[in-house]
């Protein structure tokens, strides 16, 4: 008998990993830091995250150079369900759009503002 994939009560697969993650990483700059947010919303909140990650337009292509001096470039990663996975890897010009309000709503989550999510 194979295992379902059913999400658990508290936003998990059987297996125990999240349904939905979302992953922003960060390098570059002056100093060249790499600085890391995740966000992992409870099942009630993900209706809204999959919205967000949805507007952002993962398959477009990034024109021109992707790194700059000083410069910061974004790799985002967001797992929506046990088999949708999506990466987009930006330089910092193009994140704006629905890649920033993404990007600020995991910022604003993994800081520790757990309430805060995706704004309508």
């Amino acid at each position: 008998m194979s295992e379902s994939r059913s999400p658990r009560p508290d936003g998990a697969t059987p297996d125990g990993s999240p349904l939905l993650v979302v992953a922003v990483t960060r390098t570059g700059g002056f100093a060249g830091l790499t600085k890391v947010w995740t966000a992992q919303p409870r099942q009630d909140e993900a209706s809204d995250w999959v919205a967000l990650i949805s507007r952002c337009p993962w398959d477009a292509p990034v024109d021109g150079d992707r790194r700059g001096a000083d410069r910061f470039q974004w790799n985002i990663h967001a797992r929506c369900g046990p088999d949708e996975d999506r990466e987009a890897e930006l330089p910092d010009r193009a994140l704006t759009g629905p890649w920033r309000e993404l990007v600020d709503a995991v910022r604003d989550w993994s800081d520790g503002n757990r309430s805060a999510g995706p704004a309508d």
